[in-house]
């Protein structure tokens, strides 16, 4: 099944992230990256797709050391999410291959 723009952003932010990739983090990284402020229902219903579709794998941190400190779900890129996101970078590789720049086009 292909990835939608925010699927892709969220496996590339896991990805990039490691073992710091939860929601609030994933959601800052992609903000970081493409001055989009997506909600985090939307963030949190795509990083829902991407584990029924085993691209992601979640898993809980031990509960933060304050009083009333909560564990975190984070997120592990799987085997499968590491070939998702190869063929999504070939595939826009090949789009990209011989197409001229702007700079080129105004020349």
């Amino acid at each position: 099944m292909p990835l939608n723009q925010l699927e892709l952003l969220a496996l590339v932010s896991v990805a990039r992230l490691g073992k710091e990739a939860y929601a609030v983090t994933i959601h800052e990284h992609i903000a970081s990256l493409t001055g989009r402020d997506v909600s985090m229902a939307a963030l949190y219903a795509a990083l829902d797709r991407l584990e029924r579709q085993a691209l992601v794998e979640p898993w809980q941190s031990d509960p933060k050391p304050q009083r009333g400190g909560r564990s975190r779900r984070h997120f592990n890129l799987t085997t499968g999410g590491e070939a998702a996101l190869r063929a999504e970078r070939a595939l826009a590789d090949r789009m990209w291959r011989g197409m001229p720049s702007p700079a080129d086009e105004r020349r």
